[in-house]
């Protein structure tokens, strides 16, 4: 008797050791996918051309979201990511247009490199808290961003540069989810099988206790939001590539959608937690949700709501480890 009550407990008790908040995310991507399936199937919902399109709209939040993961596992945050972006595209845009492809590469790279560094500098160095920094931070570069273009975007011709940074497909795959999967695959790997990334989870866990097995805990929240800066690079310039024009709206709002997209995705908002690959579904969510509500026909304000509600949710599954 007791070796059949041991043979149904053990797959009990493993069903209760699964933390259901770590798959939520799964679970809410083929809801929302089989809702909008069925319901606005007629309405081109289903059709590859709409589904690549919802991969290419997202593939710059995915990027963001990866280095996003890192700084919030850390328990920082980053909200100047989205006007980092903005800011890189345009910086490139200017620079592609005076001094060719390689330089203009070069400096939309560096946008990211210096402001992360100065946002590191001072969370790491100074002890500002990273939501103050950040905050302040969004308002400056947006501001710089309208001040050297005078609020005009910056149209980029170098065919080069737009194939690279997201106009271009390889077959039916476009070049936008190739550079999503690369930084997703980099950062998983990264995240899970390396040094630094057990430094980052213990750092997050628990700041105290880490530094007091050897981790340079300033070092790590330094590294992590210059990472996140380049991060916001790239996103900027594959907008621009995309788009063919640098302009200072460009992930606008962005950091909303890219901290959602983090939470959803099984990362803790309050550190010690990472999940690289749920964060890819998460922006994968968030652009199906965006899509379906268009197609639907809901006006901007409604989308609003419902994306409102989405980032509450987020906050809401998140748990203190």
């Amino acid at each position: 008797m007791s070796t059949t009550t041991s043979v149904f407990t053990k797959p009990l008790s493993a069903v209760r050791r699964v933390d259901w908040r770590q798959n939520v995310i799964y679970i809410g991507f083929v809801a929302a996918f089989l809702l909008f399936a069925i319901t606005l199937g007629n309405d081109g919902f289903t059709t590859p051309n709409n589904l690549l399109n919802i991969v290419r709209q997202t593939a710059s939040i995915s990027v963001m979201a990866v280095a996003m993961t890192y700084v919030i596992a850390t328990a920082e945050i980053d909200l100047s990511i989205g006007s980092v972006a903005g800011l890189s595209s345009v910086v490139a845009a200017i620079a592609i247009s005076h001094f060719g492809t390689v330089v203009g590469i070069l400096a939309g790279l560096g946008v990211g490199l210096v402001i992360g560094a100065v946002n590191g500098g001072l969370v790491s160095l100074l002890k500002v808290p990273s939501f103050l920094v950040t905050l302040g931070m969004l308002g400056l570069v947006v501001g710089v961003a309208r001040w050297i273009t005078d609020s005009a975007p910056i149209p980029i011709a170098d065919p080069f540069f737009n194939a690279l940074f997201g106009g271009g497909d390889i077959g039916i795959i476009p070049g936008l989810l190739i550079w999503a999967l690369v930084f997703v695959a980099v950062g998983a790997l990264v995240m899970n099988k390396t040094k630094f990334g057990r430094q980052v989870l213990a750092t997050g866990g628990n700041q105290t206790a880490a530094q007091f097995t050897g981790i340079n805990t300033s070092r790590i929240k330094f590294t992590v939001l210059v990472l996140s800066g380049l991060a916001a690079s790239v996103a900027g310039m594959l907008y621009a590539g995309r788009l063919q024009s640098g302009r200072f709206q460009w992930g606008t709002g962005d950091e909303l959608s890219v901290i959602a997209a983090v939470i959803l995705g099984g990362t803790s908002l309050f550190g010690g937690r990472g999940r690289v690959v749920g964060s890819l579904f998460g922006a994968l969510f968030i652009g199906l949700v965006n899509n379906g509500l268009i197609l639907a026909g809901l006006d901007v304000s409604q989308q609003q709501i419902i994306r409102g509600a989405i980032i509450i949710a987020a906050v809401a599954l998140s748990k203190k480890k």
